[in-house]
């Protein structure tokens, strides 16, 4: 399975802010759609992702104070990327080893879609389960020719 996998059962609706965006405004963004992570774009260029985690922290560091914070001053500069064609075996592992829990995706210089952990996980075990029934059915199936060999 690929990325691009995820991306056609996900859905195309993707949210990103610009870096000049009020660190306030882009929190009720996030709490407004129900998303983790908003994707930092100047223009249409990939610069930055913004992500509870950074949230988090700048909670603690500002003491709940926001006041004059912008999404530049707080955002991950440099975050993981995935191309369409990756596979997802290794998005699990790049996300497992760097503790990434979105995935910007990207087309050459054009983004097409966020993954998270969670969509990932979905797809494993959406495919794990369409597995188990492919087998239970063969199984099920199996000739009575061949289960009289196999009690032999």
């Amino acid at each position: 399975m690929k990325v691009s996998n995820i991306l056609q059962v996900k859905g195309s609706v993707l949210y990103t802010v610009a870096p000049d965006t009020a660190l306030q405004t882009a929190i009720l963004v996030m709490s407004e759609h129900d998303i983790g992570s908003l994707v930092v774009m100047d223009y249409d260029k990939l610069i930055g992702m913004l992500t509870f985690r950074e949230l988090i922290q700048t909670l603690a560091k500002h003491h709940g104070n926001l006041e004059g914070l912008t999404v530049r001053s707080v955002m991950s500069t440099k975050p993981l990327t995935c191309a369409m064609e990756t596979e997802l075996d290794e998005v699990r592992r790049i996300m497992l080893a760097q503790h990434a829990r979105y995935l910007p995706v990207m087309d050459q210089q054009v983004l097409m879609g966020v993954i998270s952990f969670y969509d990932v996980a979905k797809a494993v075990v959406e495919a794990q389960d369409f597995e188990n029934t492919m087998l239970k059915a063969y199984i099920r199936d199996w000739p009575t020719d061949d289960l009289e060999k196999a009690a032999n």
